[in-house]
């Protein structure tokens, strides 16, 4: 009862993203347009992600190497992250925050698709290195993409108001993935009227919650009065309610910078 009562407020707001995206389309300005879209889906995952982590919109992600992140469209961080910014608004965010990245994308085709892949493999090689290790605590890891990280790695999502058919989309997909590591995948593909790709057991059928290798990607088909909203918010819970990072060390950012100069001691 509950699940339905859910399905059908998710119902509704598939409704009402759907007239805000087509109003969007009256926008001259293709830049405004493609904001406002990138919005609209992170007013929604704001209100379905876990508390403890956030979304932002114009961010630029920044790691201890002099790693600079790809223009991304939606982070996911956590709340804890330093509100560093820049002149021109942007945030900046240190790689060791950061949860994960998703690509917004009007209409998916194969070209849309591959510069999304790219962004998100990019992305989740950079490295995170910068924490405080916690005195007297067992260190915690995460499994995922068939190994194990002593940190939270990066999750990548692709989400498009409209796409080729699911299945070309798919395609593409398996071909851009058939010649990298799991390390490097999305995790999922998400259109909305449409459906989602998951990365799953081919034996099983029950889905992953991040690729492996030997993993089969599967096409979900969305239903109708649900749109994809109900299934990205519990991907969402699970992808995400136990995210973790452990005390940000903002010093191996500073580098050789000077920080002052010692001209005066007092012995005691």
């Amino acid at each position: 009862m509950a699940q339905e009562k859910l399905g059908k407020i998710l119902g509704s707001v598939a409704k009402r993203m759907r007239a805000d995206f087509e109003q969007s389309q009256n926008f001259h300005h293709n830049g405004e347009a493609g904001t406002s879209r990138e919005v609209l889906i992170q007013q929604f995952l704001s209100g379905y992600l876990p508390t403890h982590v956030e979304a932002v919109h114009n961010a630029e992600i920044i790691a201890v190497n002099g790693d600079v992140s790809p223009q991304s469209d939606i982070v996911l961080i956590d709340r804890g992250t330093p509100p560093f910014t820049s002149l021109q608004g942007f945030r900046i965010i240190p790689n060791e925050c950061v949860y994960g990245m998703v690509e917004v994308k009007t209409k998916l085709d194969r070209t849309q698709l591959m510069d999304a892949c790219s962004k998100i493999s990019r992305m989740r090689n950079m490295p995170k290195t910068a924490y405080r290790p916690i005195p007297g605590m067992i260190a915690r890891s995460t499994k995922a993409y068939g190994r194990t990280h002593d940190f939270f790695p990066t999750s990548g999502m692709i989400v498009a108001f409209d796409s080729l058919k699911l299945e070309t989309i798919g395609t593409h997909l398996v071909d851009w993935c058939r010649t990298r590591n799991p390390i490097e995948w999305p995790d999922s593909v998400w259109v909305a009227g449409k459906g989602h790709l998951q990365w799953g057991d081919p034996r099983t059928g029950s889905l992953f919650r991040s690729p492996v290798a030997g993993a089969s990607l599967f096409q979900i088909d969305a239903e109708p009065e649900q749109d994809i909203l109900l299934a990205l918010a519990l991907h969402l819970n699970i992808h995400f309610s136990d995210a973790w990072m452990n005390p940000l060390d903002l010093i191996p950012y500073s580098g050789a910078t000077p920080l002052g100069q010692l001209s005066r001691k007092w012995t005691i």
